[in-house]
């Protein structure tokens, strides 16, 4: 199955983790290396404790499904509707929320609660963090 067409990240030195990290099935969220606070979306100072010192950090990659709605408009060429638009709770990752796509399953399969994992999608340079049901 070959990626669909979605709309690319601008990388920067900030960012640039997160969008990659997929190359080696990895989700990195950035981290206060001072207090512990995750941090997303990434930034190079900290919004708790205002230290310059983070750095990506590999989680779980599981969460949960916090809310999510279904898009039957095709808003983007060749992306196929209807898919889902969710919001993930990360575990490990206290306070971190992934907006993304639940793929893998029928749209009336998705429900508040689920528990789901990251899935890359490849495209370029960039991996995508889309997430799938865990059975």
């Amino acid at each position: 199955m070959g990626a669909t067409p979605r709309p690319m990240p601008r990388l920067d030195a900030d960012n640039r983790a997160f969008w990659t990290g997929g190359a080696d099935g990895k989700l990195r969220i950035m981290r206060c290396q001072d207090c512990g606070t995750f941090l997303h979306p990434p930034r190079p100072v900290c919004r708790h404790c205002l230290s310059e010192n983070v750095a990506p950090e590999a989680v779980a990659g599981t969460g949960t499904v916090d809310t999510f709605t279904v898009n039957h408009q095709a808003w983007y060429p060749g992306l196929e509707v209807p898919y889902v638009i969710a919001r993930v709770a990360l575990d490990g990752a206290p306070g971190v929320i992934l907006t993304s796509n639940i793929v893998g399953c029928p749209v009336e399969e998705v429900d508040i609660g689920d528990r789901v994992r990251v899935k890359f999608e490849r495209q370029g340079d960039v991996y995508l963090p889309l997430f799938e049901k865990i059975p």
